[in-house]
């Protein structure tokens, strides 16, 4: 096994830890997320995309790593984006949070996964239609916000920061 597949294993068993200690691969937080009574899922995002983005830059800066950044097409954002959604709300689970409930033994993630797989089989089948029509739908190429704002990258970090702290601080004070 080489050394990207083991870090990425212990990776993945670290999230999973995180996500079960943080209580939300539980359906009842699932369901009060999505009733917005309950903002736990969406700190633990927030958090999670804070300290990817500066990981993330950081490495990219020091030149240990380098971006690959996938284009924007908001065809497929738009349809997909849709699609989770409502499958996140039929199923309970998002695709993560699935995985960690079925590691916890719950089996009524079992159908909800065997229906992710039956959807990512029926997007392989129709990819070819896909590819010369929705995923051509606003296409911006391969972007990024500071791109788009034509600030230094640490600009837009530091006001996505203090804006989620400031979003908690406010969910904390309405007792989400």
């Amino acid at each position: 096994m080489s050394h990207d597949m083991i870090m990425g294993l212990v990776t993945g068993i670290v999230f999973g830890v995180l996500l079960q200690r943080a209580g939300v691969i539980r359906y009842d937080k699932q369901l009060a997320a999505l009733r917005l009574r309950d903002m736990t899922i969406l700190k633990f995002m927030l958090s999670t995309i804070c300290v990817a983005m500066i990981g993330t830059y950081l490495l990219v800066d020091l030149g240990m790593a380098k971006l690959s950044i996938k284009p924007t097409i908001l065809g497929g954002v738009v349809i997909g984006g849709a699609l989770f959604g409502v499958g996140w709300a039929i199923f309970g689970y998002c695709p993560g949070t699935a995985m960690g409930a079925l590691g916890e033994g719950r089996l009524d993630t079992v159908f909800g996964l065997a229906g992710m797989l039956v959807g990512a089989g029926i997007y392989a089948e129709i990819y070819p239609l896909m590819k010369n029509t929705v995923l051509t739908w606003g296409d911006y190429g391969k972007i990024t916000i500071p791109q788009v704002l034509g600030v230094n990258h640490w600009i837009v970090i530091a006001v996505f920061v203090a804006g989620t702290l400031a979003l908690f601080r406010w969910f904390e004070k309405k007792g989400l």
